[in-house]
């Protein structure tokens, strides 16, 4: 009796172990995996839709790009950062929207950037009026496709990303002006120049921390100012605490995905 006793309080210890890995394994897998090819290229990604998804309703769409750490082909790492908020029930019933986090491959980025390596922090030469990249140039022809779904409320699509992501934000935010009704961008960077070429009026929550030592946070600093500057919303959160991993804080604020869903196109 004492063993079999035994055996099951070990068997029952080991299911509450597992039970939070299986969990997290099943709420990450409601990210349906997708491949969107164009001619020869192919984005991975990963998309998420509402519970009790119809083809029937509306639904806002959010498009989250990810740092460059999380660049690669398995179609899983760009989940690392961010996705849990948008996992949340509670999320999912206040805001029923459709969320797709792409992943570029370890060789490209989301913005058209040169980035000096060897100086804390890096150097970032931006060269977003360029031709975009081709991960970007795939993320945006994927969002024409997608938004042109009688599904999608195209008035209410937004975009937003963390550090090689929040770069990519601002590059697209140039590159698609007319699409978009909100961004976030968390520790990022571009060439202000774009920022007057912005739809008029743009709404973006921009995050950074005070002592990041990779990106320097004067590159948001200057981006909310010439945003404004030129007629649009930046609204500015600096964290005196944070180095780079300023997502923790920005996806923690209780006050982003409100903000976010409450902006729409005129």
């Amino acid at each position: 009796m004492k063993n079999r006793l035994k055996y099951l309080l070990i068997t029952f210890g080991s299911i509450l172990l597992l039970l939070p890995l299986t969990l997290e394994a099943q709420t990450k897998g409601d990210f349906k995996k997708e491949h969107f090819i164009s001619e020869n290229d192919t984005l991975n990604y990963r998309i998420l839709y509402p519970d009790n998804f119809s083809e029937e309703e509306n639904y806002p769409v959010v498009l989250v790009l990810h740092g460059a750490g999380e660049r690669g082909d398995d179609n899983e790492a760009q989940l690392v950062h961010g996705s849990d908020l948008f996992l949340k029930a509670e999320i999912r019933k206040e805001f029923p929207a459709i969320v797709i986090f792409p992943q570029a491959p370890k060789d490209d980025y989301w913005a058209k950037v040169e980035v000096k390596r060897d100086t804390v922090p890096f150097q970032f030469d931006f060269k977003n009026k360029e031709k975009p990249t081709a991960s970007l140039n795939l993320v945006m022809k994927l969002m024409d496709s997608l938004v042109a779904k009688k599904f999608v409320n195209d008035k209410k699509v937004y975009v937003g990303g963390l550090s090689m992501g929040g770069m990519g934000t601002y590059e697209i935010l140039y590159k698609k002006p007319e699409m978009f009704a909100a961004a976030f961008a968390i520790c990022g960077g571009a060439n202000p120049e774009i920022a007057s070429e912005y739809q008029q009026g743009l709404n973006i929550w921009i995050f950074h921390g005070e002592k990041d030592d990779i990106v320097p946070p004067g590159l948001s600093k200057d981006m909310a100012r010439v945003i404004n500057h030129h007629g649009g919303n930046a609204k500015l959160s600096l964290y005196p605490n944070d180095n780079h991993n300023s997502w923790d804080s920005a996806f923690s604020e209780p006050h982003l995905l409100p903000w976010l869903f409450s902006n729409q196109k005129q």
